[in-house]
């Protein structure tokens, strides 16, 4: 009924789903289509990012939901590599008061994950040429692996970030709570 329809999992589900039909559409151009990185290979999938305030049951969900177990599991952090659509879901476990419930708070960041370094380093400069503030972090450990990244936010201040991980398993690797909060507020 009405209450069913309203109800703040069925609005974030409804939610999600227009993401990932957003996101799939993207991940369909070529290159060349959208003109990302001129002649270059186009990018291999989107990244979101999620706040949840129960491991355990969004890993659980989401396994169900795409159909795969999860890339990686470490405390508080779990992400999975969904080959259709072309996807990286990121869950980041938060106090339960701090992602509150449906869509309030439920995102944490927005990414591009590439193939290569170059590719992150060409994406950055096309980025500074149409006049974004782009912030570089390189060589740095966050989702528990070693990645260069730029960041860009959008005119509402949403984190995105483009980036290649370079060793997705290294020694002293930080969670992810450690990337958003190295990323500069006043960035852009």
């Amino acid at each position: 009924g009405a209450a069913f329809d309203r109800h703040p999992s069925v609005l974030l589900l409804i939610d999600l789903l227009h993401i990932l039909t957003t996101i799939y559409a993207m991940t369909r151009l070529t290159s060349t289509d959208v003109n990302l990185l001129e002649g270059g290979p186009a990018m291999s999938r989107v990244q979101l990012a999620l706040n949840v305030s129960d491991l355990e049951a969004s890993i659980t969900f989401y396994t169900t939901l795409f159909g795969v177990a999860p890339h990686k599991r470490r405390p508080g952090y779990a992400n999975f590599a969904i080959d259709q659509p072309p996807l990286k879901l990121v869950l980041i476990e938060v106090p339960a008061d701090q992602r509150g419930t449906g869509v309030q708070g439920a995102l944490n960041h927005l990414g591009v994950e590439v193939e290569e370094v170059a590719m992150v380093e060409a994406q950055a400069q096309r980025l500074r040429d149409a006049g974004l503030a782009a912030f570089d972090e390189l060589d740095t450990t966050c989702c528990y692996a070693l990645q260069d990244k730029v960041w860009v936010h959008d005119p509402a201040g949403a984190p995105w970030e483009i980036y290649a991980i370079k060793d997705d398993n290294p020694e002293a690797a930080l969670p992810a709570l450690a990337m958003v909060e190295s990323t500069p507020a006043n960035c852009c």
